[in-house]
């Protein structure tokens, strides 16, 4: 097991470059099974998620090869073999390999993906989709197989604007005979990025960005390269600890379109902010606003968001509300936070916090990735030293962050224990 060992409130001085989006590129690579040739994606993050996705890649009978943050994947010989269990469940995303093979090779054995528990995430909206392009679905205790004779382009309506829903049909898609058609589809940047590469491969995708995606289906798709973009989640999670212990904080690498919703609100609460297309200059203020918040589907407040903003909560004079609307578990951080001296009361999925509330350092745990980046912003403004445990969640989803806040000023370490 692994700690974060923090000695909190030190100002925050400096530079962070934000990395490659982690939830474009959980998806980036299991897409590249659809390449019939080889591709390359570069700005690839250094989280453990990717060499999860990598040995997947590889059981396949893929070729990776890595470089710094470039990934060179040959999938050309590319086999439909059984995704064990140990794989399958180290990250949610494994169920992108669904729509990728059952794309390519028509035929995909995979065990239950696993992930981050913060609330029932079904994917009946993917099995209904490979449905009703042609596929059949079958299940063995904990392992689903999908297969289909042949794909046919057809129109499926998602009842939510699910974005794993979104790319994975995305991908089943590309190689079907004829038109599918995406309504309600998801809109948030990390489909754009995974519809931008497979038509550089040559698909055929139209709407990106917008509720209806149009795939017109292809035989055959060549080699091509991609950038993963910025992660706004990731800036996000800066920008919140900026606004606690920053002095002119510089967060550089973003793309300020993908962090309106976050920018709107830390500017009613009163945080400093100097705003440009490709960084963002944050300071603490004296004073912050309470405010409420509700998290909704891009381009609204994400939820992956909620959890680091409670910290920021905490210091506004006054009562704030955070409704969460889309997991019904994401809210596991606030015990630890109230350990520490937060005052929160949780209801449902309604967070209810007063503040301002000094936090003294304790003993917490991360119980999912964003819950344990909210227990790193605690420590970092928390008076004395704060042992975050379990930080595997924290690493699957943030690259070099220890590295990046120590290079700031900050005073932590990841240690390994017994």
């Amino acid at each position: 097991m692994k700690q974060i060992i923090i000695d909190g409130g030190k100002t925050l001085k400096g530079e962070i470059t934000i990395s490659g989006m982690k939830n474009a590129a959980v998806a980036l690579i299991p897409a590249s099974i659809l390449c019939d040739e080889e591709i390359t994606i570069t700005n690839v993050p250094n989280i453990s998620d990717k060499k999860a996705l990598i040995d997947i890649i590889e059981l396949l009978n893929g070729n990776v090869i890595e470089k710094e943050h470039t990934l060179y994947i040959d999938t050309s010989k590319i086999e439909s073999k059984t995704i064990p269990e140990n794989l399958a469940s180290k990250l949610r995303a494994s169920y992108y390999f669904m729509g990728a093979l059952l794309g390519r090779k028509r035929k995909v054995e995979i065990y239950f993906p696993g992930g981050c528990n913060i609330g029932n995430r079904k994917i009946d909206f993917h099995l209904k989709g490979f449905q009703l392009l042609g596929a059949t679905i079958s299940m063995e205790h904990d392992k689903y197989i999908i297969e289909a004779d042949h794909l046919k382009g057809t129109s499926i309506h998602l009842d939510f604007p699910s974005v794993g829903a979104t790319i994975n049909l995305m991908l089943a898609a590309v190689k079907a005979e004829g038109t599918t058609l995406i309504q309600n589809a998801a809109k948030e940047p990390e489909i754009f990025n995974v519809g931008e590469l497979l038509n550089k491969m040559g698909a055929k995708i139209s709407g990106l960005g917008t509720n209806t995606i149009q795939i017109e289906g292809v035989d055959y798709l060549h080699k091509a390269s991609i950038e993963v973009l910025p992660d706004r989640i990731e800036a996000g999670t800066y920008l919140i600890i900026g606004s606690l212990i920053g002095e002119q904080l510089k967060i550089k690498n973003i793309i300020k379109e993908h962090l309106e919703a976050l920018l709107s609100k830390l500017q009613n609460i009163g945080v400093l902010l100097d705003i440009h297309d490709d960084y963002i200059t944050v300071s603490k203020a004296e004073f912050y606003h309470p405010i409420n918040i509700k998290t909704l589907v891009y381009p609204g407040f994400v939820t992956d968001w909620g959890q680091p903003m409670t910290v920021l909560l905490t210091q506004c004079d006054g009562k704030s509300i955070l409704e969460e609307t889309i997991y019904e578990n994401r809210m596991a951080e606030v015990p630890f936070l109230n350990k520490m001296g937060a005052k929160i009361e949780v209801e449902e999925q309604t967070a209810w916090i007063n503040g301002p509330t000094p936090l003294i350092g304790a003993e917490v745990e991360a119980t999912d990735l964003r819950a344990g980046a909210s227990l790193v912003i605690a420590g970092l403004i928390a008076n004395g030293v704060t042992t975050i445990n379990h930080v595997e969640y924290i690493l699957r989803g943030y690259e070099r962050i220890v590295e990046k806040l120590t290079n700031v000023g900050a005073s932590i370490e990841l240690i390994d224990i017994e």
